[in-house]
């Protein structure tokens, strides 16, 4: 256990990447080794300590690939088995890669569906139908038909770019939202047909991104506005049952742990915000009537990014959490042993800083093999990951 004196009596453990370790590295580099008390004065062992003596764990590349040549790859996402990964950009095109040995192989090309930018991409629960959003504002339910994919339905109707798609666990229900500031949810009936069934407008900005609650018919919006919105159904309409506030820039992503009791969110001012549903009554006491969503935040990751964090991802076998950043550089943080649920902790397991030649766009965790992370970014490349953890 070490002391900064930055912290006074509060300990730095064994040189995490905590925000008083920052503060503690730059003191022992520019200023003087005096800031730490109980450590050897070696100025240049103490910033080998600090840079490897916690970080353990590893994050190791097993593949990369140009996937989307002379064009940013905005977004990748494995089907529910993890045979197959696919991925999308702005040269209009989805490309569904499938694995041989540690390589992946490009198995299919779907590139007539959109006349913009393929934004994001999100399979269905029954991995038969892949939707895409793009920016010319439709999207696009692809379907496999004998040895191909073809596109069998557009949805139409918002004004302005389609920015995010995504299906609830059940299958019934398709969330997309839009530059427009709307959230549309649609419908999807037993002969997969798609309808419209709400339209919600309580952003005031672009809406960057949605994502659907793990076991409950609970969406989550992000927003350019700063906030973070929580919605039900309610008397046969979808509305808005909370609001996140705490962010001070645009919010690009959000993602569930794999209880659903925790929502992360990443935004433009570098920091991750961890919230957690609260019950009025546990606070106090009885029960409450209220149809209302309570959520607040119980930690914030800073310090740790050096530019715009554009998208993360909840493992649901290992609990990790990897971020992906406009500095080029994908993290995994991992949450402490001795973490306390209703104050969770995290520390910095693995952070590589050149992960990729620009800027990170998307993260996603591999559903069925532990540890097997996906990367994309403005270089066009994918990169296949191995992240181990020692504990």
């Amino acid at each position: 256990m070490l002391n900064c004196l930055r912290c006074l009596s509060r300990p730095c453990v064994s040189f995490s990447y905590r925000k008083c370790c920052s503060v503690l590295r730059a003191r022992c580099i520019n200023e003087s080794i005096n800031a730490i008390s109980g450590v050897n004065t070696n100025c240049k062992w103490l910033v080998l300590t600090f840079r490897f003596g916690y970080m353990k764990d590893t994050l190791n590349i097993v593949h990369k690939f140009s996937a989307h040549p002379d064009s940013s790859c905005w977004y990748v996402a494995w089907n529910p088995t993890g045979t197959l990964l696919a991925s999308c950009g702005g040269d209009r095109a989805i490309r569904i890669w499938g694995r041989e040995g540690d390589y992946w192989e490009c198995k299919y090309v779907l590139p007539e569906g959109h006349q913009r930018t393929i934004r994001k991409i999100a399979w269905s629960p029954c991995g038969r139908y892949l939707a895409s959003a793009s920016f010319d504002a439709t999207t696009c339910i692809w379907g496999k038909k004998q040895n191909d994919f073809e596109c069998l339905t557009v949805l139409e109707g918002h004004e302005s770019e389609v920015k995010c798609v995504a299906w609830a666990p059940s299958g019934s229900l398709l969330a997309t939202c839009s530059r427009d500031k709307s959230v549309w949810v649609w419908e999807v009936d037993e002969e997969d047909e798609y309808e419209c069934v709400s339209v919600v407008n309580a952003h005031t900005q672009d809406v960057k991104h949605v994502v659907w609650h793990p076991t409950q018919e609970v969406l989550a919006s992000a927003s350019y506005d700063n906030t973070v919105r929580l919605y039900k159904e309610e008397d046969d309409d979808w509305v808005c049952k909370a609001t996140l506030e705490g962010h001070t820039a645009t919010i690009w992503s959000l993602t569930f742990d794999p209880t659903g009791q925790r929502l992360a969110s990443c935004s433009d001012d570098r920091t991750v915000k961890i919230w957690k549903e609260c019950h009025p009554e546990d606070e106090q006491g009885g029960e409450s009537t209220s149809s209302e969503l309570h959520w607040k935040c119980v930690c914030t990751l800073s310090g740790f990014h050096g530019r715009t964090i554009y998208d993360l991802a909840w493992c649901r076998l290992t609990g990790s959490l990897a971020t992906a950043c406009g500095d080029d550089g994908v993290r995994v943080f991992k949450e402490d042993a001795n973490s306390d649920h209703d104050q969770p902790t995290f520390s910095l397991s693995v952070h590589m800083p050149k992960a990729h030649d620009q800027d990170v766009n998307c993260v996603s965790w591999h559903p069925k093999e532990a540890g097997l992370l996906a990367s994309c970014s403005d270089d066009g490349m994918i990169g296949i990951w191995r992240y181990q953890s020692e504990t």
